[in-house]
């Protein structure tokens, strides 16, 4: 068998651009048991006096989430965001039709302020343009933004709140061009809602941001036109365009499985398209930037939902090994266009296609996709350089030339860290040679992270939650500016390496 091989040439002059710190993002809706029995369940052994299970937001805190983006997703389309204000007791609970679900509004908008400011998120507030528009828009900002005198930032004022939250963006509303959706829209109708309340929230807020709903999927039937639509509404009012995209597995073929990030980078690239085309048609000086505020892997859900209930699990998955690969790919594919997309919001936290499972009354563990997520925020924080790549590659009955070595490199500017997130897709190792001699020569090997197992089916547990877990890889050899390394087959590695001439080369 001939052993195959790669390589990685950086330089740390050529750069694609700095991530947000808003890359790392998150996603909490009125979902299933995401809110309910998951992040808030008063009564469970661990949750505190606002009914916040601390065993979630002890592994919530280990990702350092920047952002979590709330209340929906397809609940904030019929959601009255005043039910969730205000004493409990006197919130009333209502049907939701976008999940089938009854919601108690026993945790709103003031239980989810307090909550990200305890694991050190910033809030990303959706608000109401299928059921509801302009009027409800500018109430939400008043209570949450304006310093009082007036009804609403008065009334928050009364609910025990009184310095304003200042929240910073907020999106126009959710997926409106979707047949799922609560009222939903043509591009022309939702535009022009979209632009007359940018306008009224930022003259409540000049200093708001402002999200316009793009495309829900590439495979709409009106994608990218949905996008060029709104825009040339909205583009001189919003600040960015938002993305969505959920990557599925629907056949018993891993190799295509792996190759569907693919897809993802090429939605980036057309919506890019569409952004610049309209640019260039309003003859603007602005570059629309993106917001993918909703993405994941998904899979048949591992418990059947029951409609009409409060907390009922909805896309309850423990996902696979495989789905780790995939989701650390599509973790890369954003990262790739970090002078595009500023701010990205996995979908979603817990129980639903989450990265924290828990039971009800019980425990709370760490689905695999917990890993790449928190390997590239605490490792992934810098400058995306633009890296030249050779790759073995593959073909699938629907995709070729797959490369089989997914790579992406991150410079620590301050730190002098250089980080190499690399994905193997196929089943064979594979020799990978780095070429950083633009860096001096002074790099030294640092630390090798690897997430794998031997059988890609493989999952965790409640009662076995580390079946898969990261472990110490092969290293790294390093002579002056080159190196050399072993990815394992089917493999999610880390390789970090740092600008210090007196540490020993090597292993």
């Amino acid at each position: 068998m001939t052993m195959k091989s790669a390589s990685l040439t950086v330089s740390k002059d050529y750069k694609i651009g700095k991530i947000s710190d808003r890359m790392f993002g998150s996603f909490v809706e009125h979902m299933g048991s995401v809110v309910y029995n998951g992040i808030y369940e008063p009564g469970h052994p661990t949750a505190d006096e606002n009914g916040f299970r601390q065993d979630v937001m002890d592994l919530v805190k280990e990702l350092q989430l920047s952002v979590v983006r709330y209340p929906g997703g397809n609940f904030t389309s019929g959601y009255n965001w005043e039910d969730g204000i205000g004493p409990k007791e006197a919130r009333p609970s209502r049907i939701d039709p976008a999940w089938r679900q009854i919601e108690p509004n026993t945790f709103g908008l003031n239980e989810f302020m307090q909550w990200t400011r305890q694991v050190g998120a910033e809030a990303i507030m959706t608000v109401n343009l299928g059921t509801r528009g302009i009027e409800q828009a500018k109430d939400i900002l008043e209570y949450c933004n304006f310093a009082g005198g007036t009804m609403w930032s008065d009334l928050r004022k009364s609910h025990g709140i009184l310095e304003p939250y200042r929240i910073k963006t907020w999106c126009l509303g959710n997926e409106l061009d979707g047949e799922w959706q609560i009222a939903r829209k043509t591009a022309a109708q939702y535009g022009q809602l979209a632009l007359e309340t940018a306008k009224v929230m930022k003259w409540v807020d000049p200093d708001i941001e402002l999200v316009a709903v793009g495309s829900s999927a590439r495979h709409m039937s009106t994608f990218p036109e949905w996008d060029r639509t709104v825009l040339e509404y909205t583009y001189d009012h919003a600040d960015m365009l938002s993305l969505h995209h959920y990557i599925g597995k629907r056949e018993n073929d891993t190799a295509s499985y792996l190759a569907m990030p693919m897809e993802m980078e090429r939605q980036i690239e057309e919506v890019i398209a569409a952004c610049d085309y309209v640019r260039g048609v309003k003859r603007s000086n602005k570059v629309m930037q993106l917001s993918f505020d909703e993405w994941n892997v998904w899979r048949e859900p591992d418990v059947a939902y029951t409609p009409w209930q409060i907390g009922c699990p909805y896309d309850w998955v423990k996902f696979h090994m495989e789905d780790a690969l995939v989701f650390g790919s599509a973790m890369l594919t954003l990262l790739r266009h970090a002078d595009r997309i500023q701010i990205a919001c996995q979908s979603l936290l817990v129980n639903t296609i989450p990265m924290i499972l828990t039971e009800k009354g019980g425990k709370a563990w760490r689905n695999p996709t917990f890993y790449p997520f928190l390997h590239a925020s605490r490792y992934g924080r810098g400058v995306v350089l633009r890296s030249l790549v050779s790759s073995p590659k593959y073909d699938t009955a629907k995709y070729s030339d797959v490369p089989i070595i997914d790579p992406v490199t991150v410079y620590n500017e301050e730190t002098g860290e250089l980080t190499v997130f690399v994905v193997n897709r196929g089943d064979e190792p594979v020799k990978l040679e780095f070429d950083f001699r633009d860096f001096g020569g002074a790099l030294a090997f640092a630390q090798h992270i690897v997430l794998k197992h031997e059988r890609l089916n493989a999952v965790n547990t409640s009662d076995n939650p580390f079946e898969i877990a990261p472990q110490a890889g092969s290293g790294a050899t390093i002579d002056g500016g080159r190196a050399e390394a072993w990815v394992d087959p089917y493999s999610w590695n880390v390789w970090r390496f740092r600008a210090d001439p007196n540490t020993a080369r090597g292993c």
